[in-house]
């Protein structure tokens, strides 16, 4: 659940609401108890990754892991690439 600011409009005071995303907003400000009160538009809160990274793999289950490595040994055997040089046939040499 977010954290909103607000103010309101008749004494000018100023604070932070933890509300659902869903919740009407509030008008009735806790200081003077009028209904002046306003939601203000904020940056939001920015994200920060810290560490050497996060990948899509790196939460991979076991069988997973296992199905991928065995795929790979069995991909990294004698390659099947044909020798010679890549001329076009029917040309003149």
């Amino acid at each position: 659940m977010p954290t909103y600011d607000y103010a309101c409009d008749a004494c000018d005071h100023r604070w932070e609401e933890f509300q659902s995303i869903t919740a009407a907003a509030t008008t009735k400000c806790p200081s003077c108890g009028k209904k002046k009160a306003k939601r203000l538009i904020g940056t939001g809160g920015g994200i920060i990754f810290k560490g050497s990274g996060f990948y899509q793999t790196d939460y991979r289950s076991d069988s997973y892991k296992k199905a991928a490595d065995a795929d790979s040994k069995s991909s990294s055997g004698p390659s099947e690439s044909k020798g010679g040089d890549s001329k076009p046939s029917g040309g003149k040499e």
